[in-house]
This record gives C-alpha cells, structure tokens and sequence, in this order.
C-alpha cells in the first residue's frame, strides 16, 4: 500500500471530520480494555485541540482522504508522578504502515510544534524505549520492567 501511496501531515483541527476515526485509533491502541473509556470520550478529548499555537495539538498523517498516524502533545494528564510538561502522547501507526518511517515522522512534527511553541522538553511514557531513542530521546526513569519515562530535550 506505501510504496504507490503518500501520506500528508495535518492537525487534526484542519480537517475535523477525521476526529471520530482518529479517537477510535486511539482508543484502540491504549484504552479499549479500560473501564468508562470510549472512542465518543476519546473524541471529545481530542476536540480540545483548536489550533497550532496552542496545547493540546493532534498531529494526524491521512492517506487518500484517512487516518493512518496519530500523534498528540498535551499538558500533563495522569497525577502521579507529574515530572513535566508537554508530553508527547497517543503515538499511533495503522499496522499497514508501520516499519516505513511514519512513526518518526509523526513524532518530529510534533518535537517541531513543541519547539515552535517554545518548550525546551518534551517528556512521553512507553513499553518502546528504542524506538525513540533512536529519535533523541534519553530515558528518565524506569518505572516497571516494561516501562520508561523518557525525555526529548529541545535545542533551537
């Protein structure tokens, strides 16, 4: 399917009729298996973010008029242990495209708004430490076997 497609790299307030595919992405990746949450939720979150020159910003590469990669930076949402802010969250890739550089892309884009927005760091969580070292990030703090904190720091 990539190699005779492209994607494009939106925020999700451009084209706000992908909001309810995008918030089932998202919900289906982290929070399908937790009680209370739903992609109707997920999209109500997600239509806190109006504009680029403020936190919450969704970052969303489409394909053919569909989602296909999410990306989001937020103010800190879970009280413990509240280290920083903004954090990068919801990193989604539809299966289909995932190996083919995507991910990277989707996380730089939202790096550069963060930098644009003047933040010196940008904090995430993940099972996936690798993945975004590769990218710059440095671990902050294992907090399970399975999972780090992790730290990008901004230079301009």
């Amino acid at each position: 399917m990539s190699q005779n497609s492209t994607f494009q790299l939106f925020h999700l307030y451009e084209l706000p009729h992908l909001r309810t595919s995008v918030a089932t992405l998202i919900h289906n990746e982290f929070w399908s298996d937790v009680l209370d949450a739903s992609p109707i939720l997920m999209a109500e979150r997600l239509a806190t973010a109006r504009a680029n020159n403020e936190l919450p910003l969704c970052r969303i590469a489409v394909v053919n008029g569909e989602p296909v990669g999410v990306a989001n930076l937020i103010d800190y949402d879970d009280p413990n242990p509240r280290i920083g802010r903004p954090w990068l969250a919801g990193l989604v890739v539809v299966p289909e495209w995932r190996g083919q550089g995507l991910g990277s892309q989707l996380v730089q884009a939202v790096l550069d708004d963060a930098r644009r927005l003047g933040e010196t760091e940008v904090f995430l969580g993940t099972d996936s430490p690798q993945f975004y070292e590769k990218l710059g990030a440095n671990r902050y703090e294992q907090l399970r076997t399975d999972f780090w904190l992790m730290l990008f720091k901004l230079g301009f």
